[in-house]
């Protein structure tokens, strides 16, 4: 259930961020990319604790990209928690990734 559900989210070509509501990192990182022209179908955040899997889905995610915690943050083929993406943010990395897959409006 969980593999499906995280496989169909980030295989969507959507910006998949996945969050839990009362995380403060997650809630820095949904701020960092609504701040951005993202185009608006393309930016989705996925709270995972409105599944019953919310355990599951973190190990998927630690399967996938080496780390449980959130935000887990897919684009561009990789995957980045809240501190990768304030570091891309920082250096204009993000925006020049974004650029790069057509997400910015």
């Amino acid at each position: 259930m969980a593999q499906e559900f995280v496989n169909c989210k980030i295989q969507s070509g959507k910006l998949v961020v996945f969050i839990k509501s009362t995380c403060p990192y997650c809630r820095r990182a949904q701020e960092i990319l609504s701040q951005l022209p993202t185009k608006q179908r393309l930016l989705e955040f996925v709270d995972i604790t409105a599944s019953n899997h919310t355990n599951k889905i973190q190990d998927y995610l630690q399967q996938l990209t080496g780390a449980r915690m959130v935000p887990r943050f897919n684009h561009c083929g990789s995957q980045c928690g809240c501190s990768d993406l304030v570091s891309m943010q920082q250096s204009g990395e993000l925006l020049t990734r974004l650029k790069q897959i057509g997400a910015l409006q």
